[in-house]
């Protein structure tokens, strides 16, 4: 284990810029993984990472001790950091000490839709968009397409909303939804306030790609309305519309319950 005690090193200043810039992630491609939860499921799902980070108490603790002992067996890179250093670079308050740096997958839409798809339209709040593909993931769904305009989906606090679900998902990014609509091979369904067709009222037994927007504006009037069917979640109450991650678990749990019918 390499250990950095100043704030100086060039290493620690990286660090520093990862953990504080959404620019300085998607320029270097890479991201960084805070707690035990989400290591444990990248080790899991994925492998090694680029590199762990651990704070000086975090060496007392069981869980994070075996992190680091798995990784140093396979010789992979394990930084030490003393718990002020630690701290700087962590975005999560009381937490447990330990982080990876992993590289951040770039994927190129190369295929037609062909299955069960979830597409962001200009889904803005990180936690709304690691909520979805969480419920995502739950439900079976395995392809994420979002907009230029929607939350970085590699971002800490996506990360953290969405509880390792990351890694049993691909997710495409910057991409061009009607573009990709169009030439989907599966029913196209997007959820709106002013539909008047009933999400319960489609036949979802079979591949669907779940369009859902702005958490204000909604889905583009031009995705809408290249979509195939337009659906309302109908509710009870004097609210004027659901949460946008509320709404999506509505709807692949709908599809779910509908396929195990």
């Amino acid at each position: 284990m390499k250990t950095i005690i100043s704030r100086d090193n060039a290493q620690y200043k990286e660090l520093v810029k990862l953990a504080g810039s959404s620019q300085a992630r998607r320029k270097s491609g890479r991201t960084l993984l805070d707690g035990v939860h989400l290591c444990q499921a990248y080790l899991q799902l994925r492998g090694l990472p680029e590199q762990c980070i651990v704070s000086e108490t975090a060496l007392h603790n069981p869980e994070v001790m075996e992190i680091v002992g798995q990784l140093e067996a396979q010789h992979a890179h394990v930084l030490g950091l003393p718990d002020a250093l630690y701290n700087a670079v962590s975005q999560v308050e009381h937490g447990v000490g330990v982080m990876f740096m992993i590289e951040t997958p770039e994927r190129t839409v190369t295929e037609p839709l062909a299955v069960s798809a979830v597409l962001l339209d200009n889904v803005q709040d990180p936690g709304n968009v690691g909520s979805i593909l969480r419920s995502a993931a739950a439900a079976g769904i395995t392809q994420v397409y979002c907009s230029a305009g929607s939350a970085f989906c590699w971002s800490p606090k996506v990360l953290r909303a969405a509880m390792g679900a990351h890694f049993v998902l691909d997710i495409f990014e910057n991409v061009d939804l009607a573009q990709l609509v169009a030439a989907s091979k599966v029913t196209s369904l997007a959820t709106s306030g002013y539909a008047t067709q009933r999400l319960y009222d489609v036949d979802l037994r079979q591949p669907v790609a779940w369009l859902f927007g702005h958490e204000g504006q909604g889905v583009a009037d031009d995705l809408l309305s290249m979509a195939t069917h337009q659906v309302v979640i109908p509710h009870l109450g004097q609210v004027e519309s659901l949460n946008v991650a509320a709404c999506a678990a509505v709807c692949f749990f709908e599809q779910v319950r509908q396929n195990q019918g």
